[in-house]
């Protein structure tokens, strides 16, 4: 474990722990997962390197999501669009999904995580595409027509305040504060 820690400066670390909900052990293991998915001779400059995202989703902790893709889109700064994450990425990745970050932070990346066209709100298509994701993809568990517009009728009623035919963050937020369970199973744990 010592190794790890020499690969990141000392005031990268604590300018790490001061930006994130990490602590300094969950940081260093945060570099070792991540240097463990680089090709051995990147693994001396993981702090600068780019993993791609199919290389992130083998994570035993994202192969299951079902928002696997989106995760990664969401977190990655990405000038290519490819998805692919840097440790930096990866960190606010890790951070926002540890126990420590609040219940806010956590919503506002679901919130991005859920709006699948990212237009700002959570309209009937992306609703869909989360009830999807959820239930899956197969023809057994796939919802009918009827089934799904009900279920969107009825997300709707309870969460749209303003009767938009939308939900926004705030209106998002609101639902999200009524439920306990929310921010403890919002998480990733390394």
């Amino acid at each position: 474990m010592g190794g790890s820690a020499s690969l990141i400066p000392r005031d990268l670390l604590s300018e790490y722990q001061e930006l994130t909900f990490l602590s300094k052990q969950e940081i260093l293991l945060a570099y070792k997962r991540f240097s463990e998915l680089l090709p051995k001779e990147e693994r001396e400059s993981a702090c600068s390197a780019r993993v791609p995202k199919s290389h992130i989703l083998t994570l035993p902790e994202l192969r299951a999501n079902p928002f696997q893709h989106r995760i990664c889109h969401v977190f990655s700064t990405s000038e290519t669009g490819d998805d692919s994450m840097s440790f930096e990425d990866f960190l606010d990745m890790l951070s926002v999904f540890s126990d420590s970050a609040t219940s806010d932070i956590k919503s506002h990346y679901a919130f991005r995580i859920f709006d699948f066209d990212e237009d700002g709100i959570l309209d009937r298509k992306d609703l869909e595409q989360l009830v999807n994701c959820l239930t899956g993809q197969g023809e057994e568990s796939r919802l009918s027509s009827a089934e799904m517009e009900q279920l969107i009728q009825n997300i709707l009623e309870e969460s749209d305040i303003d009767k938009d035919g939308t939900i926004n963050l705030s209106e998002f937020q609101h639902v999200v504060s009524r439920s306990p369970d929310f921010a403890s199973s919002f998480k990733i744990v390394l």
